[in-house]
Formats: structure tokens, C-alpha cells, sequence
């Protein structure tokens, strides 16, 4: 049986975490990086740079790898089903992904899943903001872009409705803005359950997240 060769798109710090991991299982890496100096590229050595974000050039590296998978979720999911189409193996699946992309798929997801989660609405004006407030006891609420956001980024919390004026006008009208409760919460658990295509399913410890700005520095 051949040794599986996994290429990474995306060469951050999550890429640079598989790296210890692959060692020990004997699993060589290929990296898309966007830079020659990304993180992750300073310790792998398989690395290419090149736009993920044009297909040709993502295909193209594609073909040199077993499976594709990525360490941010800013891919395309149109260019990860391309990839699928064309005999590319693809984990997550991009059915998968855009939970992770979209907080407003991801949000429905959730709900129709019966989880429990803060309340929310999509909103696309200040008024609207204000109503949805009304409805989970007032302002401050917190106002999230469904796309683009990461490391605190696209999170905002308004206190009135010409905060929440201020944040739509920043916002491109392309994109997506979520409403949800503010949560009182004491602490930030992380889970991890992964399956494979066999249906085994591993689950990791749950881990406390701290965040510090909106950063997750422990």
C-alpha cells in the first residue's frame, strides 16, 4: 500500500500543526502557501506558492496529491466541488465546509439539528436590528458578517441602533449579516469528533479556549 501523500491549502499555523502529527504517522505534506514565507512553509519542505484562489492554479498543484484538504476555510467550495468532479478527493467534503464558512448556513444547520444556541436573525437594516433586540430583551446584541470573519474580525457588539447603523454601513451589501443574542458566558469549550469515510468516529478531549480580543491565544 502506497504511503498517502496530503496536500494542505493554506500554509498558517493549523498546517504547521498537522506537520508533528504526519511525522509520526509517516504521512508526507504538501503545502499551497500563499507565501514563501508562511508559517507552515518554514517547516515543510514540499511547498508550493500560488493563488488558491484561481482554480487552474489550485488544480494544477492538486494532482500531485492523495487527498486535499486545507487549514483555513476561505477556499472556494465551487473550485473544492470542481476538484471532486475532476477525481480530486476532498476531506472535509465542501458540502462540509461551508458550515464553517457561512455563519448563517451554519446557524440553520444547528437549529434544524435541535442545538441549543443563542437567538438570532438575519438583518439588513438598523430598524431591523433594533426589532430583533426588542425580541431577546434589548440591546447590546452582537452583529456577526456570515462570511470573511476570523480572529475577531466581522464580530461586533452595538449597544443602539446607530452603532448597528454604523457597522451595516461598513458592511459590503454582498455580504451577510447575522444578529444574535449577547451570551453571558463564563468560558469557551472546544470539541472535536471526526469520522472517517468507514463511519469510524474518533473524539478528542474537550479543551478550554482562551480568547484575548477575539484572538484565541491558549
Amino acid at each position: 500500500m502506497e504511503t498517502p501523500v496530503v496536500g494542505v491549502v493554506g500554509a498558517g499555523q493549523l498546517a504547521r500543526m498537522m506537520q508533528p502529527a504526519a511525522i509520526g504517522l509517516g504521512i508526507p505534506l504538501r503545502l499551497l502557501a500563499e507565501a514563501p514565507d508562511s508559517s507552515a512553509a518554514h517547516v515543510i519542505t514540499d511547498t508550493t506558492v500560488g493563488d488558491y484562489t484561481d482554480y487552474d492554479t489550485l488544480a494544477a498543484w492538486a494532482k500531485g496529491n492523495t487527498i486535499v484538504t486545507f487549514d483555513h476555510e476561505h477556499v472556494s467550495t465551487a473550485h473544492l466541488e470542481a476538484l471532486v468532479a475532476d477525481g480530486v478527493i476532498v476531506r472535509p467534503a465542501p458540502g462540509a465546509l461551508v458550515h464553517a464558512q457561512d455563519k448563517v448556513v451554519m446557524r440553520a444547520r444547528l437549529s434544524s439539528l435541535g442545538v441549543p444556541g443563542p437567538r438570532h436573525a438575519v438583518v439588513v437594516a438598523a430598524d431591523g436590528v433594533a426589532a430583533f433586540a426588542s425580541t431577546v430583551g434589548g440591546f447590546p446584541v452582537v452583529l456577526k458578517t456570515a462570511r470573511g470573519g476570523y480572529d475577531g474580525k466581522g464580530v461586533f457588539v452595538v449597544d443602539d441602533e446607530a452603532g448597528a447603523a454604523g457597522v451595516l454601513a461598513s458592511t459590503p451589501e454582498a455580504v451577510a449579516v447575522l444578529a444574535e443574542e449577547k451570551v453571558d458566558f463564563r468560558r469557551e469549550l472546544a470539541a472535536l469528533v471526526v469520522r472517517a469515510p468507514s463511519g469510524q468516529l474518533a473524539a478528542y478531549p474537550v479543551v478550554e479556549s482562551v480568547q484575548r480580543q477575539g484572538i484565541c491565544v491558549e
